[in-house]
């Protein structure tokens, strides 16, 4: 496990935020921005060659290309056929690291209990709360889903809360100024412990929006509303702004982390100077773990800088657990939930915090090394041609195939690995039909992290339904790409009038990933 120092979030470290404005008003964010997370080696001229040609697009689609079928380079795991194809640690650990990796998916699925308890190791959970695990939220390490009607309490999908203003914020270029809901915090708690209100019950309803594909085929989009019903503790903020979430598979992650800032920087191109019509560009977010910004990488609005920031924060907000990083015992409660605030935690024993330093790094590295299934029916022809349709449709602009991870010493399970996680990690325009309305640091209402593709095909097997997008509103991969708009409104339109058969081919192709 790494030793490094951990910075807690005070209002002293939101107000170093003003040295984002510095970075987002640079040309040459690469030079600034920097993988604090990672100890890297530099790259050699020869091994630059060599990445740009192992990533460069596809001329030929006829047969698979080099490497294609192993999707997490050394770290794929073999495509299982149950429930557990995104559990299983990456192919390239050590023993002594699979041993690390059983006793981090211990924590994951622990059950944490009310204070005080005699159970002193669990204990801390809530008050209020979304889950009493991660496993709860992440299920099988896959996706969460919608609810399946109103008594549905496991349904791994809440509401994220905010309200516009800050003076932390106001002066800084590019950023957009918001605050936590003064009743609510941050994120809404639907279950709560005895004697405490929940804070909400999340109701959600649909619209049909027909859309006519181009051989006369009509399929039926869901438009949701959601409704924060039942509110516990008063009423929100005339100004709330609301956004579901569900929650996002677990695979690959320690991965996504290690490729290098300057190659994701390298797809940005936030004024669209090359005329393609497509905007990404880097979510900047402060690092509480390093006191300094950093680039966002993992949330659906790319909201978190690494794997244990997102764990901690997920900790603290989802199951109301303190730990280094976020240390409030009570978790994501206001002030003006003194009986949230002032009742008993798990804190201020020998471990400080609900979850210390030891807990939360192995956690991580449970979470970093979720194995990334292999590649099936790579040289099929239909799924060669579904291939070709999603470069030639512009899908791969912001979907781009393939990275290369940093050189790493200490930790070579993720080093120089040639992945094809599909993502640029970049925020994209996504258009209104899409828009939550509601800002994340650099992220507008409209934009949204592009999420990676690899294991999109085993969804159902693993998380038994088909759900995509953020709030799980798309029920099969073709209403996914059909909410698609803003700078993939022209691909989608594309996919709406090509013919049926390259439609299904590229349905084909996103399955076999």
């Amino acid at each position: 496990m790494r030793n490094s120092t951990h910075r807690k979030w005070t209002k002293a470290s939101k107000l170093a935020l003003l040295a984002v404005a510095a970075l987002a008003a640079t040309q040459s964010m690469s030079a600034e921005l920097q993988d604090l997370h990672l100890n890297t080696l530099p790259r050699t001229q020869d091994e630059e060659a060599r990445i740009a040609r192992v990533t460069a697009a596809p001329t030929d689609f006829s047969a698979p290309q080099r490497f294609e079928d192993l999707p997490a380079g050394a770290a794929t795991v073999r495509a299982r056929t149950d429930a557990d194809a995104f559990s299983q640690p990456s192919g390239n650990l050590s023993f002594e690291q699979e041993l690390d990796f059983k006793v981090g998916n211990g924590l994951f699925k622990k059950i944490w209990v009310s204070s005080p308890s005699s159970t002193l190791a669990s204990d801390g959970l809530g008050p209020l709360y979304n889950a009493r695990s991660c496993q709860r939220c992440h299920i099988k390490d896959g996706r969460g889903h919608t609810p399946n009607g109103p008594d549905d309490n496991a349904i791994s999908m809440f509401l994220r809360v905010s309200i516009p203003g800050g003076d932390d914020f106001a002066e800084i270029e590019d950023y957009i100024a918001t605050q936590p809901d003064p009743n609510y915090g941050g994120q809404m708690q639907d279950l709560a412990l005895p004697g405490h209100a929940a804070e909400y019950r999340l109701d959600i309803t649909y619209e049909d929006v027909p859309i006519t594909l181009s051989d006369g085929e009509t399929v039926t989009l869901r438009r949701p509303t959601y409704r924060a019903a039942d509110l516990g503790y008063g009423p929100l903020h005339p100004d709330a702004m609301l956004s579901p979430r569900v929650a996002p598979q677990m695979i690959g992650l320690g991965l996504l982390e290690a490729i290098p800032v300057q190659d994701l920087l390298a797809n940005a191109d936030p004024e669209d100077e090359d005329g393609d019509g497509i905007s990404g560009r880097p979510n900047i977010v402060w690092a509480i773990e390093y006191g300094t910004p950093m680039m966002g990488r993992f949330g659906h609005k790319a909201g978190m800088p690494t794997v244990m920031e997102q764990s901690a924060a997920a900790f603290a907000g989802d199951i109301g657990i303190s730990n280094p990083l976020y240390p409030a015992a009570y978790g994501d409660c206001t002030p003006a939930q003194v009986e949230c605030v002032d009742s008993p935690h798990g804190d201020g024993d020998d471990r400080v915090f609900e979850s210390d330093q030891t807990g939360m790094d192995l956690v991580s590295f449970y979470s970093q090394n979720l194995g990334v299934p292999a590649r099936r029916d790579v040289d099929d022809p239909q799924v060669l041609r579904g291939k070709q349709v999603f470069h030639d449709t512009g899908c791969a602009s912001c979907h781009t195939p393939s990275f290369v991870t940093h050189r790493m010493e200490d930790r070579p399970e993720h080093s120089f690995q040639l992945i094809w996680p599909y993502t640029d990690l970049l925020l994209h325009d996504m258009g209104e039909g899409l828009a939550d309305n509601r800002p994340e640091a650099r992220a507008t209402g409209r934009e949204w992290r592009t999420p990676p593709l690899w294991g999109i095909g085993l969804t159902e097997q693993v998380s038994g339904h088909t759900q995509f997008l953020h709030d799980g509103r798309a029920r099969n991969l073709l209403e996914a790409i059909l909410w698609h708009g803003g700078e993939a409104q022209t691909a989608r339109d594309t996919v709406v009038a090509m013919p049926k058969t390259d439609r299904d081919a590229l349905i084909r192709f996103l399955e076999s990933l």
